[in-house]
């Protein structure tokens, strides 16, 4: 019965595995997998080249790059914060580097040095994994656990820890429902924006290093690069956006207008102001030829397209109503938006455990003693950059000392 088992072999899972292997001799670990697969999401993230982290020092920083959890995780990082999860890496032969943009990957540019690492862990320290082992039921016994499988296999435990990730549906939760907790209901969280026969489908590939976006009539915005896609948007700035608005746009059946401000360090008035120098500077040129702004080529014309402004005009020839319609489809353009595209395999779903029935500074539930939580299957989630993965590894790692843990 010393025992642990832990659900899921996601990244979270395995983190508290290995570690709770490492932490506690003598204690058997055991680790379930409902497919054929381990490790999936970090096998895809980063385009293949796995997002493991944020570099940033500051837990008060950290925390406001998550639309849910924030009190919760300022206590998590306390116990394993960015700093923890670089030196863990480092020292089993994973070096990080940084990018631009504060995303950190393995120098291999490769994810399968994460996994490889991971699995190298469960080998070292002996973590039974047990794949296509999907669990139907759990039930409590005075001296811990016995978990139920599809197959008919039973287990017993003295801890579990369910790292089971996200589920998209409601009832995928009935079995956690079961032991007393609470579910935050789930909706999607970062996914992209359909915009079916809008003409800047065209433009698919067209990418802007820094664009503006708002949801009309709410005070949801986001600045950031922006990938026009054949289905619609996509790129950072609209990941984030979802996940900010992850049970808004629920609730309205992502329906809703999208205001695109192709120059973020203008707005209307602004720009409209600093107007009349372009057209004095420039007054003898084509306007489809130059364009001031560094937008990218087809963009700029699409907008002029837009604005039904001729091919041969100059920019001193540039009458009054068109002009005041390229001014505002500049900084303000509006995309009537009809359905979302989950970004790619790196899905990930807002909502799960109620958090007040998890303990911060464990990961055991308040409700039934003996059950720890890691990952997607408590209701926090990131914005894209590493995020998720931070969470998962702080909770995986809290996770294993299995309530003993003294600040790391």
């Amino acid at each position: 019965m010393n025992r642990l088992v832990v659900i899921g072999g996601g990244a979270a899972g395995f983190f508290c595995a290995v570690n709770a292997a490492r932490l506690h001799p003598g204690l058997e670990v055991v680790l379930l997998e409902k497919t054929g697969k381990l490790l999936s999401k970090v096998k895809v993230s980063g385009g293949g080249r796995c997002n493991v982290t944020h570099a940033l020092s500051s837990i008060s920083d950290m925390v406001k790059r998550y639309p849910r959890g924030t009190q919760f995780l300022k206590k998590s990082f306390m116990h394993f914060f960015v700093p923890d999860t670089i030196r863990w890496f480092e020292e089993r032969g994973v070096s990080l580097k940084t990018e631009e943009d504060g995303r950190m990957f393995p120098v291999t540019d490769n994810s399968q040095s994460i996994i490889d690492c991971l699995l190298r862990e469960a080998d070292r320290y002996q973590v039974q994994v047990k794949m296509h082992a999907d669990v139907v039921r759990m039930a409590k016994r005075a001296d811990g656990w016995t978990i139920h499988l599809q197959d008919g296999q039973e287990l017993t435990a003295q801890y579990v820890c369910i790292a089971a990730g996200g589920y998209a549906q409601a009832e995928k939760f009935s079995w956690l429902q079961a032991l007393g907790h609470t579910i935050e209901a789930p909706a999607p969280s970062l996914f992209t924006f359909n915009m079916p026969q809008n003409p800047v489908t065209a433009l698919m590939g067209v990418s802007v290093p820094v664009a503006q976006v708002k949801i009309a009539g709410t005070k949801l915005q986001e600045s950031g690069p922006l990938l026009i896609t054949h289905w619609g948007m996509s790129g950072p700035v609209i990941l984030r956006l979802s996940a900010w608005g992850a049970r808004l746009l629920q609730a309205q059946e992502y329906t809703f207008t999208l205001l695109v401000n192709w120059l973020p360090d203008y707005h209307e008035s602004s720009l409209r102001d600093a107007w009349p120098q372009w057209r004095l500077d420039m007054g003898g040129q084509m306007i489809y030829a130059k364009n001031p702004f560094g937008l990218p080529q087809r963009l700029w014309h699409f907008l002029l397209q837009q604005c039904g402004i001729h091919e041969e005009v100059r920019w001193s020839e540039l009458p009054g109503k068109e002009q005041n319609k390229l001014i505002r489809h500049l900084t303000g353009m509006e995309f009537p938006v009809k359905g979302k595209t989950t970004f790619k395999e790196e899905f990930v779903t807002c909502g799960g455990i109620r958090l007040s029935e998890i303990e911060p500074d464990t990961m055991q539930s308040r409700v039934v003693p003996g059950l720890f939580f890691a990952g997607e299957v408590m209701d926090v989630d990131g914005i894209t950059g590493g995020f998720n993965f931070q969470h998962a590894w702080t909770s995986g790692f809290v996770a294993a000392n299995l309530g003993t843990l003294k600040k790391s």
